[in-house]
């Protein structure tokens, strides 16, 4: 991943957006597809989800700030869904409080850096063949909308 991230804070409403972009260079470096916003089958929406090539799923949960932390325990509901769960946080973000069983990131606009890896709870087959079929859909579907603005009116939700 990226080794000089910037010492900037990144704040603000667009903050999550920023780290966004660097989280997803920085998986498209480590070999994994990703989607930001993805909906997840129990109603929540995790801020990333990665496919790697050998099929590995992986959540990025997206935390810009301790508050934004401390408000959100909805990621507890993430790791049924994934392989590994992962925070990504800026640089001045205590590590201390991310779980030790969740992989740690330190990201930026530009880049992100691994500095844990999560602990790996492989999905049961079905889940993962469920989980593959909604990430590739979703991909479709929202390259079929940048042709198409209406694509999602005309057709199945998928």
């Amino acid at each position: 991943m990226t080794a000089g991230l910037s010492d900037s804070a990144v704040s603000g409403p667009s903050a999550a957006l920023l780290l966004a972009r660097g989280i997803c260079r920085a998986l498209d470096q480590l070999g994994y597809a990703s989607l930001t916003e993805f909906p997840l089958a129990n109603g929540q929406r995790a801020d990333i989800l990665a496919l790697g090539k050998t099929g590995d799923l992986v959540i990025v949960e997206i935390k810009s700030s301790v508050a934004d932390f401390r408000a959100d325990r909805k990621w507890t509901g993430y790791r049924e869904f994934a392989d590994r769960l992962y925070f990504a946080v800026p640089n001045e973000f205590p590590a201390i409080l991310i779980p030790e069983e969740c992989g740690l990131m330190v990201a930026d606009a530009f880049g992100a850096a691994l500095l844990r890896d999560g602990i790996t709870t492989p999905l049961p087959a079905a889940r993962r063949r469920a989980m593959t079929l909604r990430f590739a859909r979703a991909a479709a579907a929202r390259l079929r909308r940048q042709l198409d603005p209406q694509a999602a009116l005309l057709g199945e939700a998928w």
